[in-house]
Parts: C-alpha cells; structure tokens; sequence
C-alpha cells in the first residue's frame, strides 16, 4: 500500500498545537499550494462532519475529494477519510507531548485497490513529489506554530 509517516517537532506544547491541526479550515494556512474546504454536513470538525475540500496532488491541481471526520480526540489525534474517485484515503494527525514540545505524526494510507494505472503513476509520483510536498507541508505547520507565539485565535 502507498502511503507514509511523516513526524515534525514543534516548539510548543499540544494545546498550542492542536487549533491548528483539529479545525481543518486553517489547513489552508499551512498549505503550499492552494487548498479550499468547504462544511458539507455537520458541525465543523466533529466526528461525522462532511467536508469538500479541492487542493494541489502530484498531477492534478483542482484535487476534488468528499472527505468524513472519523476522530477528534483533543489534544492528542484527529483523522479523516477522503474519498475521491480512486477510493477511500484515510489521514491521522497524532500529538504526543516531548521534553522539546510536541511530536506531531501525520500517517497517509492511500487505497488498498486502486486502478492499475493509478496505483503504478502513485507509486512514482508519491515518493517523488507527495512526500517532499508533506514534508514542506509539515515544516510550514512547525513554523505557523512557533511563529504565533501565544497561539491562533481561540486556542
């Protein structure tokens, strides 16, 4: 399965951290490519809540996908599953409290059963583009964060 564990430290405790990672419209404060949400079902970030979201992946810069929170467990995980025309994506955020801040763990796990062509192009252009495009996603999380000093708003 394609897919991958990507880890930053930030210079800040999880509950400084975790606005940024539970309400899923600041993601678009981090992103390096244009990313827009939209509330679809529910209330924002609850377990159940639907959301539209349409962002930048390896080949296709208008990436439309349906997504579903599937957990919000404050401060420590929030994930979702995102379906798009290739199947059900499931993404975790898991928070873990370090001597130097906190440990933030992003898990990708891609579709079991992907089309042939797909998978074959995924496992190409993940590791070659994806990955790098995370790992930047990641470090501009780490720098929003430490950069806000008392936090974002609400948090």
């Amino acid at each position: 399965m394609t897919g991958g564990t990507f880890t930053t430290t930030i210079q800040a405790p999880p509950e400084k951290v975790w606005p940024w990672i539970a309400d899923l419209s600041r993601h678009v404060e981090w992103a390096p490519h244009d990313y827009s949400i939209e509330w679809i079902e529910g209330e924002p970030n609850a377990v159940g809540s639907r959301y539209r979201s349409v962002g930048w992946v390896p080949g296709d810069k208008h990436h439309e996908n349906v997504g579903t929170i599937t957990e919000n467990t404050p401060p420590t995980r929030f994930a979702l599953k995102a379906d798009d025309k290739e199947g059900e994506f499931q993404t975790s955020y898991t928070l873990t409290p370090t001597a130097d801040g906190t440990e933030v763990v992003f898990e990708l796990a891609f579709p079991p059963k992907m089309k042939a062509m797909t998978a074959m192009l995924a496992a190409v252009a993940f590791p070659l583009a994806g990955k790098p495009e995370i790992r930047k996603r990641m470090q501009m999380l780490k720098a929003k964060v430490e950069g806000a000093g008392s936090g974002p708003a609400g948090g």
